[in-house]
């Protein structure tokens, strides 16, 4: 089984409209949006741990990076609550698992070749630093080589300039309404932009979107 795995299509999901998926593992499930194979493969999706789910232990041999959106996920290296952002290289592994419950954002199978870099940043702790524009907001997560990720937070009324995306872009809004000139994004929409898509963002009502550039090269 395949699923949105081309990525010269412009794809805008609003996750909230989506049913969540049972998964191998009880009391977690799934809102699939990229997938390569059944239970293998490159993967995009969101994941839901009821409380007191644990998983059983098991390898990243390609990483794994993860966004906390709801609740505290906890394994043997730590407790990360929500805005926690983590990398687990590729050959890590662990055991996870969530008493309180929790929501994540999870990519699997798509570290670069010869990032082999460990993460783990608590945004609620971190600075903010002055974007490009009036208004906007940034928080640096991790780069490597084409790769850039990041959290950027609108200001009510805020636009940026048109601009291209010669590797892609992909977008999780976390709050708000993001916007741009095809549409409008509430919290829970997952983006997905061709290499080389352009287009002219903003946002009225103000957002906190979790940004992936160049990834796609």
């Amino acid at each position: 089984m395949t699923l949105n795995l081309d990525r010269s299509i412009r794809l805008a999901i609003n996750t909230s409209e989506m049913e969540w998926e049972s998964s191998p593992a009880q009391g977690v499930f799934r809102k699939k949006l990229e997938r390569e194979g059944v239970e293998s493969g490159l993967t995009t999706s969101l994941v839901k741990y009821d409380k007191e789910t644990a998983f059983a232990p098991h390898p990243h041999p390609n990483g794994e990076e993860i966004f906390v959106l709801e609740g505290v996920f906890e394994d043997e290296h730590g407790k990360y609550p929500k805005g926690a952002y983590f990398r687990n290289p590729p050959g890590s592994q662990h055991a996870p698992k969530s008493p309180q419950g929790c929501e994540l954002f999870v990519k699997l199978n798509q570290f670069q070749t010869g990032d082999n870099q460990l993460v783990r940043i608590q945004t609620a702790e971190q600075t903010w630093l002055p974007g490009l524009v009036d208004g906007l907001s940034v928080m640096p997560l991790h780069s490597f080589a084409t790769e850039h990720t990041a959290l950027v937070r609108w200001q009510p009324g805020t636009h940026f300039q048109p601009h291209v995306h010669p590797g892609g872009e992909e977008i999780f809004v976390l709050d708000g309404m993001f916007e741009d000139e095809f549409g409008q994004y509430p919290k829970g929409t997952w983006l997905r932009s061709p290499p080389y898509s352009k287009h002219n963002p903003f946002s009225e009502q103000g957002c906190i979107i979790f940004v992936k550039t160049g990834y796609m090269l």
